[in-house]
């Protein structure tokens, strides 16, 4: 995305108006898509790296499946998700998911990939916080409006 666009796209997604209807549209929007395009495609991927993420309901123990943006952090051969939750209150129940089950599954570029989710906390979460507001901006504004601190994970490939 050319710079001027994605300073706009940024500056959008910053708003309020975006946190209400973004987590209505998009992950319908992605989880059609992807599963039309048999797992090549991530409409909000566009904007940001992407994952669909299969993890097992904190309370229900059934399978539940979530487009989420990501930042991948290739030299680790991690991806870092981000519960910003576009800036609502509330976690998202994505997080209490892999809380209560950190094994899980990501669909990257349309490959099934079997990790572990492991909640960042001090001196890991700051750095990790720092490498995400440098990413993607926006995540300072969606911070600055909630007061619960945004959970970050870290996703590790499982060994097969």
């Amino acid at each position: 995305m050319a710079p001027v666009g994605l300073r706009l796209v940024q500056k959008v997604s910053s708003t309020r108006t975006f946190a209400r209807f973004a987590p209505h549209v998009i992950p319908a929007m992605d989880r059609a898509v992807h599963r039309l395009t048999r797992g090549k495609v991530l409409v909000s991927a566009q904007m940001l790296p992407g994952v669909i993420l299969t993890a097992r309901g904190a309370r229900s123990g059934l399978e539940r499946r979530t487009p989420l943006a990501c930042m991948p952090e290739e030299a680790a051969g991690t991806w870092l998700l981000i519960g910003s939750n576009f800036g609502r209150p509330g976690h998202p129940a994505w997080t209490a998911n892999l809380l209560a089950h950190p094994d899980a599954e990501i669909n990257w570029h349309g490959k099934d990939i079997a990790v572990t989710a492991r909640l960042l906390n001090s001196a890991e979460r700051e750095e990790a916080w720092a490498a995400a507001l440098k990413f993607w901006p926006p995540y300072a504004a969606y911070q600055a409006r909630i007061d619960r601190e945004i959970r970050l994970f870290r996703l590790a490939r499982r060994a097969p």
